[in-house]
């Protein structure tokens, strides 16, 4: 079975299959620093992974989109003080052009869900 969450016509916020939860590229508000946006993309993940069933502790891999390198240790900073040091993902981090050159960072998650 196939669950979608917040489906629009481009995309969902979500999909469910099985017991795993595929989220969306997620990005924080335009033209905030990168620890901002850091800091709200891991919230609207943690809010989607809770709707779906999940947390941040069943996370499997978690794929990091930086527009500059230069701001990996800012991002670093506000991940390590979120991730669940217990359950840490695998995890990948490149360089990329966003969408908008507003957006500094974009995280995509997936994770996994217990049965229910």
């Amino acid at each position: 079975m196939i669950t979608r969450l917040h489906p629009g016509p481009r995309m969902s916020q979500a999909v469910i299959h099985n017991e795993t939860v595929y989220l969306a590229g997620q990005v924080g508000a335009p033209g905030a620093g990168v620890a901002d946006q850091t800091r709200q993309i891991l919230g609207q993940i943690e809010a989607l992974l809770a709707e779906a069933g999940s947390s941040k502790a069943e996370i499997l891999s978690a794929t990091i989109w930086l527009a500059d390198m230069a701001d990996f240790g800012a991002m670093n900073a506000v991940w390590d003080a979120w991730v669940d040091g217990a359950n840490p993902p695998a995890r990948a981090t490149g360089e990329a052009r966003l969408a908008t050159p507003d957006y500094k960072v974009e995280i995509i998650v997936v994770a996994a869900r217990s049965p229910g």
